[in-house]
């Protein structure tokens, strides 16, 4: 789980420019919309992109998306779970 961890944060990194940022400024439980990592729903968009293109996972519910996109751990939970590549 760490290394999907790890993976998912330097993909965040780059599908969202975040160039100031390395994996390890990124905490695995802070909430990434709001005050945590600051991204909104154009990064949303993103993240779905992203799951889609690397992982083969569509996501249809937006209600479900909000949820899986509370944190990192979440996200890599979610994944690892779902994944089908």
């Amino acid at each position: 789980m760490e290394t999907l961890i790890t993976n998912l944060k330097n993909q965040i990194i780059e599908a969202l420019n975040l160039e100031d940022m390395t994996a390890n400024d990124i905490d695995n439980q802070a909430p990434l919309f709001g005050e945590g990592l600051g991204l909104d729903s154009i990064d949303a968009l993103e993240l779905i992109v992203l799951l889609e293109r690397e992982y083969g996972i569509k996501l249809t519910n937006p209600a479900e998306g909000k949820e899986i996109f509370k944190s990192i751990e979440t996200i890599a939970d979610y994944v690892s779970k779902n994944r089908k590549k």
